[in-house]
């Protein structure tokens, strides 16, 4: 659950740093780069947290994940960082999967 806590926070950097590198004039990236990351937050927040409003088990809880993680791979590769996103790519498989075998998925 710790490397759960860890990929999370990954997804905020992820997102926050795609946003303020998009090279769009300044107030806007200013506004992207502080509001993908509190649009991710709030999408947690309602529907993947341990204190969610609408908590999601089974599928569809495994589709936000792929979802919502995936956003941050894919902010992390958009920005440029290539390497970084294949790392955190993997790293949520290997951690899905050890949920998955240690019955610790929701």
């Amino acid at each position: 659950m710790g490397l759960m806590f860890v990929l999370e926070l990954a997804v905020y950097l992820a997102v926050g740093y795609w946003g303020f590198t998009l090279g769009v004039a300044w107030p806007v990236g200013i506004l992207v780069g502080l509001g993908a990351p509190v649009m991710f937050a709030v999408v947690w927040g309602l529907l993947g947290s341990p204190k969610a409003r609408v908590p999601l088990r089974g599928p569809s809880r495994a589709v936000l994940e792929v979802l919502w993680f995936g956003g941050g791979v894919a902010a992390a590769a958009a920005a440029g960082l290539t390497t970084a996103s294949l790392v955190f790519a993997a790293a949520f498989a290997v951690n899905a999967a050890l949920r998955v075998a240690w019955a610790q998925v929701a």
